[in-house]
């Protein structure tokens, strides 16, 4: 689509200044006086509402509870589980004082909450009659990031994380599969937004856990992101933490955990797998706004009140607002292409001469003229065919910049020349991760569970291998 709005970078000539751009001239978020943490808008806080409660639906008719922690943990308590404490230990943000009195033991703020919902759970459950035990909780947590950008990275940042309790090792591997099953449905069919599942290395998993699995999703400028993750603990931390229930036979087991998150990273990802030069383009299932009115030459009788009947129409269906402001319509057209808004419907005295509105695809930039007697059905309609195009169109443009390569100096070379996601056989030997990492920049996005056989060996030592990996650059 071509550039239209000048008070914006370029995307394809500095990604990083348009994506902040884009985030402030949207009206998403705001530096804040708090080094590393972003206010969140009204604009950008909506899209965050409209993802909870996509997924907050999904977990409640799945059995699951939300809970609420507390947001300080004590140093003791941190330090039960040692891989996990060793894995945070950088980023974890310390309170030392009470008012004015140093405090006997410091805590941290939740960086996550595993320790806490472990303590929790060696109180709590007692009997197999007590399991599962299915809590979520929506809140924030503090990572001290050196680096922050908008959504994408910051000090403290919105999210949810779910803590499970189960009887056997098999259910709570099941609960983190099929937790991310529901994020790859939100992801693509919420967010519009195609993406690779599949399982982390040793090297890149979460501390503490047995197994990691993500999803991970291509940008605009060929960078991966880790959209979400889930986690099979295992009873790891039920040994560290003692918990245990009395099963059938009335003997002592420990629980099989599992724990899984995603944040407002989310918005970041589809800002920068949808957006283009003039702004946002909104998936329309998480638009605050998915239908935007402009009346044109509103001061001619007749048009604002069509137009607010319109409005109240189209109200009972879809997230309408009607810009009756007293900006010229090219600003308005401007300002909602901005904010990424799916539909713009202009309407004039000549529209309501001909009982027809027209209405303004964002992906497409398509004009169509509709009759008004079916606007509700052809506005639904058309909310569907732009989710469908948008995620064709990023499902498309991850495909081209999928490649494959067999040996680590190819795997470089198209890195560096056509960022994007690269397969490549690995032997599973840490090494040889290491070493692409350090040599090419990359790192392992993921162990896809839907394997290929790019070659037989390694892309690095060039022994028998049998894992292929997405590797990828990655924000």
């Amino acid at each position: 689509m071509e550039k239209r709005v000048e008070n914006i970078a370029d995307m394809n000539v500095d990604f990083a200044q348009w994506y902040t751009d884009v985030v402030r001239k949207a009206e998403m978020a705001e530096y804040s006086e708090t080094g590393g943490c972003i206010i969140y808008k009204p604009y950008g806080y909506a899209i965050w509402e409209l993802i909870q409660k996509s997924l907050d639906d999904r977990l409640k008719k799945t059995g699951h509870e939300n809970v609420y922690m507390p947001m300080l943990i004590p140093e003791s308590l941190l330090q039960k589980e040692a891989d996990h404490v060793e894995g945070f230990a950088p980023e974890v943000a310390w309170v030392t004082h009470g008012g004015s009195e140093k405090l006997q033991e410091r805590f941290c703020i939740r960086p996550t909450s595993e320790t806490l919902f472990c303590s929790h759970y060696a109180n709590a459950i007692q009997s197999y009659r007590d399991l599962p035990k299915l809590y979520n909780q929506w809140c924030s947590v503090m990572r001290w990031e050196k680096t922050t950008r908008p959504f994408l990275r910051g000090r403290e940042f919105l999210w949810q994380e779910g803590h499970t309790a189960h009887a056997t090792a098999e259910e709570s591997r099941s609960e983190a599969l099929d937790i991310l099953d529901t994020y790859v449905d939100i992801s693509e069919n919420v967010l519009a937004m195609p993406c690779i599942k599949g399982q982390k290395t040793e090297r890149e998993k979460f501390a503490g856990a047995l197994d990691t699995f993500t999803f991970e999703s291509l940008m605009h400028d060929g960078k991966a992101l880790q959209s979400g993750t889930t986690h099979d603990f295992g009873n790891k931390f039920a040994k560290a933490f003692g918990i245990q229930y009395l099963d059938k036979n009335n003997k002592q087991q420990h629980v099989h955990q599992s724990s899984w998150g995603i944040s407002t990273r989310l918005i970041g990802a589809i800002i920068m797998v949808h957006g283009d030069n003039n702004g946002l383009v909104l998936p329309p299932y998480v638009a605050p706004i998915q239908v935007v009115i402009v009346p044109v030459a509103s001061h001619k009788e007749g048009v604002v009140e069509k137009a607010t009947e319109l409005c109240e129409k189209l109200s009972k269906s879809v997230r309408v607002k009607l810009d009756n402001s007293d900006k010229k319509p090219g600003w308005k057209f401007a300002e909602y292409e901005m904010k990424g808004v799916p539909i713009r419907l202009e309407i004039g005295p000549k529209d309501i001469e001909q009982n027809q509105c027209v209405i303004a695809r964002r992906d497409t930039g398509e004009k169509i003229t509709i009759p008004l007697d079916n606007v509700e059905n052809i506005i639904t309609e058309t909310l569907e065919a732009i989710h469908k195009n948008m995620y064709a169109k990023a499902k498309s443009r991850q495909d081209k910049n999928t490649h494959t390569a067999t040996t680590l100096p190819q795997l470089k070379e198209i890195l560096d020349s056509t960022p994007g996601f690269v397969k490549a056989m690995w032997c599973g030997d840490d090494s040889c991760e290491l070493r692409i990492k350090e040599e090419a920049t990359a790192t392992s996005r993921c162990m896809p569970f839907e394997q290929e056989k790019v070659s037989d060996k390694c892309v690095v030592c060039e022994k028998p291998a049998s894992h292929m990996v997405v590797w990828g650059r990655a924000y």
